[in-house]
């Protein structure tokens, strides 16, 4: 699982922003695998929920509700609609719940554009979203340690190798 987090820092160096969302956005598909042996939607969800979701909701304060600017269903959405079509848009997905769009962006050096929301659209930081899934995976490494049946899964993992048969 490490190589696909290292990918991920790999592609953001790069400024391989597609790549890197492309492999963000699949892992929790990955780790619902790792975990219970089999892949869903709402396995999907729930892995979404338990390791992002919090990082993605605004607190209570000052007598406001708490305020979810990304939830399980429409993180689906978008990995549905970004992986299988290539498009942000997720209205026409039926995993969405909340959101229309997101845009996602590459600010000036410096500045954080992240968790803004107009109406129905979603902008996010391109790098930021995908650390904080390098993140949430980490944590959810730490949480499965020792649980042989999902270390047994990680070891068939696709690994890219080179002429030698030693893994990248």
């Amino acid at each position: 699982m490490n190589h696909l987090l290292f990918a991920i820092e790999n592609a953001l160096q790069a400024s391989n922003f597609y790549a890197a969302l492309a492999i963000a956005l699949a892992l929790p598909d990955i780790c619902s695998w790792v975990e219970s042996g089999a892949t869903s939607k709402s396995r999907y969800i729930a892995w979404f929920q338990k390791y992002l979701q919090p990082r993605y909701t605004q607190p209570t304060s000052g007598g406001r509700p708490q305020h979810i600017f990304l939830n399980g269903s429409d993180c689906y959405a978008l990995r549905c609609a970004y992986l299988h079509e290539g498009r942000d848009d997720i209205v026409e997905q039926r995993a969405r719940q909340v959101l229309d769009a997101f845009q996602f962006v590459v600010p000036p050096n410096g500045w954080t554009v992240h968790r803004n929301q107009l109406n129905n659209v979603l902008q996010l930081q391109v790098d930021v979203f995908c650390h904080d899934v390098v993140e949430a995976v980490t944590r959810f490494l730490s949480d499965i340690a020792g649980n042989a049946e999902a270390t047994e899964r990680i070891n068939k993992m696709l690994l890219i190798r080179n002429v030698n048969g030693r893994p990248l």
